[in-house]
């Protein structure tokens, strides 16, 4: 595909995501989505087990409770790159932040992921710490 057209279809992705097509006019929407910017610290050596655990389940769990997978980061400075995952997931609005969460705690498969991924032992050092935000009017990509 050339790069006229990757352009394109990047574009349209970016229209699709905000907005609507109303009796044949595009319409904003307003962006409603709830954004979760979480960051996990894993005691010594487990951070190998908290990443396995989250790309072979837990992103496919999230997806079945309403949570979407925006983003994940490892830190690269050498303080945090063995022990921290950051990761950015969304929810449609507020109200649905509860519920999803509940729903995927909840999960008859969460549960016995997690407990397998934590036969050697816990995996996070302390509880995750969470940031709420919702998108500028004015952010790229809105």
């Amino acid at each position: 595909m050339k790069r006229g057209k990757i352009a394109l279809v990047f574009l349209a992705m970016s229209l699709l995501s905000s907005g609507t097509w109303v009796s044949g006019v595009w319409a904003q929407s307003k962006n409603t989505r709830i954004y979760e910017l979480r960051t996990y610290t894993a005691l010594p050596g487990r951070l190998p087990a908290l990443n396995k655990r989250f790309s072979e389940y837990t992103i496919k769990i999230f997806a079945r409770h309403g949570i979407k997978s925006e983003m994940y980061w490892t830190p690269t400075s050498e303080a945090l790159k063995d022990s921290t995952l950051i990761y950015l997931i969304s929810h449609d609005n507020q109200e649905s932040v509860d519920k999803n969460w509940k729903e995927f705690q909840s999960d008859p498969e969460w549960i016995k992921v997690r407990d397998a991924s934590e036969a050697d032992g816990k995996i996070l050092a302390k509880t995750p710490e969470r940031v709420f935000m919702t998108l500028n009017s004015w952010s790229p990509g809105q």
